[in-house]
């Protein structure tokens, strides 16, 4: 019979006991509770702060869960049960707005399109999913960057490359930018990313309470928007389809 890994054993033993009781712990505390060296458990500790497992507290050097723990999460929610539960509620945004419909989640750095319903018109269109878009440009994009703490590092870590002159690039300015998404609860794309092309999106969450992906139209400026801002009819129904695909997926009134 195989044997276990002890360092894996070890590495499980401390995410369990970060998991419960007291929100964050010392080396110290974890070490005794474990039965461990200070210097074994620092290691391990230093390994899965490496990996976004655990994160340690910068004022007093304690230790708690980590974003991409919480990431892993919510795989329970399978890209497919995403897609199926937005499925209805995609389409009648698209009929209602006349824009195309994009479902997008975090994926590598970027947002991977999901699901892609197209423009309801006789327009020669081109499916999108499996599409790549940026995360500091586009609405999708600045929606998880806003409300997923993974997708927020990933941003501001990475080269903000300028699409157009209209892209915000320059971290104070990004980070302003994703303060508004969340204090009114859906992100715009003026030509910040495509010249002639606006996006609304706004985001979806789970049972926890979790986001999961999000949603959004795009299309030309033109539609869009009316002097000059984008209309608000638009930006309703857009964040209508996110809360009604979170009330699918269990997370109630938001």
């Amino acid at each position: 019979m195989a044997r276990n890994i002890q360092s894996l054993e070890r590495a499980a033993a401390m995410l369990r006991l970060l998991a419960g009781g007291e929100r964050r712990l010392g080396l110290s505390d974890i070490a005794s509770s474990l039965g461990l060296a200070k210097g074994t458990a620092h290691g391990i500790l230093r390994t899965l702060q490496q990996e976004g497992f655990v994160e340690q507290d910068e004022t007093s050097g304690r230790y708690q869960l980590g974003a991409e723990l919480l990431r892993l999460g919510t795989t329970y929610l399978d890209v497919h049960e995403l897609r199926a539960r937005a499925l209805v509620w995609t389409d009648d945004l698209a009929r209602s707005s006349g824009e195309s419909v994009y479902l997008g989640v975090l994926h590598q750095q970027g947002v991977l399109i999901v699901h892609h319903v197209f423009r309801p018109d006789d327009s020669r269109q081109v499916l999108e999913i499996g599409a790549m878009q940026p995360l500091h440009s586009t609405a999708l994009g600045k929606v998880l960057s806003a409300y997923d703490p993974v997708a927020h590092s990933e941003a501001i870590e990475a080269d903000r490359k300028a699409f157009t002159d209209r892209t915000i690039c320059e971290l104070d300015a990004f980070e302003q930018v994703l303060d508004l998404t969340r204090a009114r609860g859906y992100a715009a794309d003026v030509e910040e990313t495509w010249e002639g092309v606006a996006s609304i999106a706004a985001p979806i969450h789970d049972r926890r309470r979790m986001p999961v992906g999000a949603v959004g139209i795009t299309g030309a400026v033109e539609r869009l928007c009316r002097d000059g801002e984008l209309r608000p009819e638009l930006i309703a129904a857009v964040r209508d389809c996110a809360r009604a695909v979170s009330r699918d997926l269990g997370a109630g009134r938001f």
